[in-house]
């Protein structure tokens, strides 16, 4: 079920939203549910990786680098 959610934007943003609307063919709402999916997986990202961090580096594994070694 799709809810209305009233949001307040200053002025400049409203304007960038509304060239990005232009821009990309698409609604003011594509754009903020968009928006609020990459918000959101972003805050369960970095969630996960505060949890599992300290595993990872008990395991030595610090970088990027040391996870694509490891997996190789």
């Amino acid at each position: 079920m799709k809810e209305t959610i009233t949001i307040r934007l200053p002025e400049k943003l409203r304007k960038e939203l509304a060239i990005a609307v232009k821009a990309e063919k698409t609604s003011k709402s594509e754009i903020i549910r968009d928006a609020v999916a990459h918000y959101l997986a972003l805050k369960r990202f970095r969630q996960i990786r505060k949890h599992i961090l300290p595993f990872a580096e008990a395991q030595g594994l610090i970088t990027d680098e040391d996870v694509f070694k490891a997996i190789s």
